[in-house]
């Protein structure tokens, strides 16, 4: 499934394909904790490292998208439907999504 990769410390919003379901998107933010946020009304969520924050240190990189807590590390967003439960293809497209994000 069609997806965008968020490295903080590349600066970067990349496409991915993402195999696996939930595994794929563990492997791409590279922790096996993941939390997520809905970022909009068409079921696309920010996965993450839900220790981000534990794990981060002082003057890491961050991003966020929006008003969304600043996240430290990086982060998947990915289409979905059952809260989060059932992932699918995202509906945003990558310039869209490059415009919501800002990097610290």
């Amino acid at each position: 499934m069609k997806g965008f990769l968020i490295d903080p410390v590349a600066r970067t919003v990349t496409p991915v394909e993402i195999e696996g379901g939930i595994d794929g998107v563990r492997e791409l933010i590279g922790f096996p904790t993941v939390d997520s946020d809905e970022i909009d009304e068409t079921g696309d969520r920010l996965f993450f490292d839900e220790a981000c924050f534990i794990r981060s240190t002082p003057g890491s990189p961050r991003f966020r998208v929006d008003n969304l807590a600043p996240v430290a590390g990086r982060g998947v967003v990915v289409g979905s439907s059952a809260q989060g439960k059932e992932l699918a293809g995202v509906a945003i497209g990558l310039e869209a999504l490059r415009r919501r994000v800002t990097f610290s």
